[in-house]
């Protein structure tokens, strides 16, 4: 036989038998024992043959492994081979001859052998077997190889290959998997075919369906085509088993939000077939302090995806932003996101700066379209999530409510989808969830609290415990405030400006307890809220201030927050201002020896704002 490198050795599947083996092709097979005659040689555990003595052309023992090419395949099934020893050859996996299988019809399969065509989408290495997730246009399995514990099971594939695997298809843990026989990375052009035919079909299944919004809109419905958009990747995620990364605001607007999402994406990950903890590790929502995402959040979440992508063989996730990430503060971080090759999703309600789209693939906010920061990022989350998958609007109906209540939205939607919510939960009732989720997430700092916050929002099924968590929340809640508040007020200094505005200065550094509840924001407006109440039909303006940064409440002062910040930084030299929010709401920063001079032209331009 001549030693080139045309020379192509089949190893033949785990599930193929006589059928597959033909004459005139050379296998790679092992000794499996010896007689007078010659060797026997198993090309696979299902089929043997026999290499006669005068073919055998090297001394063996047991296991080894051999070459061998196939001279006949009698009619009794007997094979006789031939010793070859090629020095230099090309190798080919052979499948068993049976047709394809679609996932989503293997739970009709249990206990027989199938083929599935697919794209790895996890590869991950347990004490025993390799657990491989394949994805095809019909659903998600797991795939179990095992050589011996804790060794990885057929290292030549890598994520994203489009595979062919045989096995049995059983029943662990409730769950379908598949037992490997075989597994083989598709030729190229027979994985072109497989790949176009599985994102055609994730295409379409990713589609969300068109439902009616909660509520009338014309902000919702100009914002439809966005908001779908960002729905089907989120499905399309799903489907494909890319993980997900949620950050948004620590606040009950951004909460709501992201756990609206939350509960529609666990939810379809369950009826996707994925495994039991799919929806810890698919699938994680992060808080961030400030509103905008922060490189701190950033670095966090390339460390988590990172070790997750080498330690259990996941894709890089898609991250998802919510209640934050419209404006320049987030570039940043944007830009590193794109250094990895990460899509970015965006779902915010703040005033957005038009340089971040450049860094995302989707972008739902109220100002695209005309609106303004009255349609809360909670309301958008509850009708992108109902999008993501309709089964779940029972559960998450009365959190764009909440989210309205607990951002004092202002727009007609709030009433709307306060009658959504009735009788179950009351504007009031709304008011107390908001302020429980405000101060929980407080003392969780960067935890999410995904239990602890599902039964303050109602979504655990147990009502009661909801109500008593509830109550005794808003109880500690109110007395911290109150204490604040009854500290800070007797050295609020008052102001009137240029334009007839009522100023309130607050030094929350020096006049209110720190590192304890309520954080400087959250002080500046509970005491602008009683500072409006007793001056109505003002316009009130509040400032709390530090050493190094201010935090703005307006009421009837149509300033523009990010715009000033940008100002002030043209202006100012060596002040260091950074900062965004609302037109209305909003917080700086600046280095701690400027403070007098920020504040001062902060205060000027505020002066100068139309009422």
């Amino acid at each position: 036989m001549q030693n080139t490198d045309d020379t192509i050795v089949y190893r033949l599947g785990a599930t193929c038998g006589l059928d597959e083996v033909e004459e005139g092709k050379t296998y790679l097979g092992w000794v499996q024992g010896f007689a007078p005659f010659g060797v026997f040689v198993q090309l696979n555990e299902r089929v043997k043959g026999l290499v006669h003595k005068t073919n055998v052309k090297m001394k063996h023992t047991e296991r080894d492994p051999i070459i061998v090419h196939v001279l006949q395949v009698r009619s009794n099934g007997n094979i006789d081979l031939e010793e070859v020893t090629p020095i230099v050859y090309q190798t080919e996996n052979v499948i068993k001859k049976m047709p394809s299988v679609l996932l989503g019809d293997i739970g009709k399969r249990v206990g027989k052998t199938v083929m599935i065509r697919g794209e790895v989408a996890q590869i991950k290495q347990t004490s025993g077997p390799t657990i491989f997730t394949i994805v095809d246009e019909s659903g998600t399995a797991n795939a179990a190889a095992f050589i011996e514990a804790g060794v990885r099971a057929y290292p030549e594939i890598e994520l994203g290959d489009i595979v062919a695997v045989t096995g049995e298809v059983m029943q662990r843990n409730n769950q379908l998997q598949i037992e490997v026989g075989s597994m083989i990375v598709l030729m190229p052009e027979e994985a072109a075919v497989v790949r176009e035919r599985i994102e055609a079909a994730l295409d379409k299944r990713a589609e969300p369906r068109e439902i009616p919004f909660l509520v009338e809109s014309e902000v919702l419905e100009a914002l439809r085509p966005q908001m779908r958009k960002v729905a089907k990747e989120i499905r399309k995620a799903v489907f494909s088993s890319r993980p997900i990364v949620l950050r948004h605001h620590a606040d009950a607007d951004g909460i709501c939000a992201a756990v609206a999402i939350e509960q529609a994406v666990t939810a379809l990950l369950r009826e996707s077939g994925a495994d039991f903890d799919a929806e810890y590790f698919l699938f994680k929502r992060a808080p961030s302090k400030a509103p905008f995402y922060e490189i701190e959040d950033i670095t966090r979440d390339l460390d988590f995806a990172l070790k997750d992508s080498v330690r259990y063989g996941q894709k890089m996730p898609l991250i998802l932003l919510m209640d934050n990430g419209s404006t320049e503060e987030d570039m940043p971080s944007l830009k590193m996101t794109r250094i990895y090759d990460l899509p970015v999703m965006v779902v915010d309600h703040h005033h957005p700066d038009e340089v971040v789209d450049d860094y995302l693939i989707a972008h739902v906010n109220p100002y695209h379209v005309g609106g303004d920061y009255g349609i809360t990022a909670g309301m958008l989350g509850t009708e992108i999530a109902r999008m993501v998958n309709p089964a779940i609007e029972s559960q998450i109906r009365h959190l764009p409510a909440v989210a309205g209540v607990g951002d004092r939205s202002e727009a007609p939607e709030r009433a709307r989808y306060l009658a959504v919510a009735a009788p179950e939960y009351s504007e009031d009732d709304c008011r107390d969830i908001a302020l429980a989720l405000d101060y929980e997430q407080f003392w969780l700092r960067f935890g999410d609290g995904r239990e602890i916050v599902k039964d303050i929002l109602n979504l655990s099924g147990n009502p009661e415990r909801h109500e008593r968590l509830v109550d005794l929340l808003v109880e500690e809640a109110n007395r911290a405030i109150e204490e604040q508040v009854e500290a800070i007020m007797p050295h609020a200094e008052r102001r009137v400006l240029e334009n007839g505005a009522r100023l309130f200065m607050l030094d929350v550094e020096l006049f209110a307890h720190r590192f304890t509840f309520p954080p400087p924001g959250k002080t500046s407006g509970e005491v602008h809220d009683r500072l409006v109440r007793a001056h109505p039909g003002e316009p009130i303006v509040t400032i709390g201030y530090g050493p190094d940064f201010a935090v703005l409440r307006s009421r009837g002062v149509m300033m523009n927050i990010p715009q000033m910040v940008r100002e002030l930084r043209n202006e100012i030299t060596g002040a260091g201002v950074s900062g965004g929010g609302h037109l209305v709401v909003g917080s700086i920063k600046f280095v701690e020896g400027m403070r007098d001079v920020v504040l001062e032209n902060l205060i000027k331009k505020i002066g100068k704002a139309p009422i």
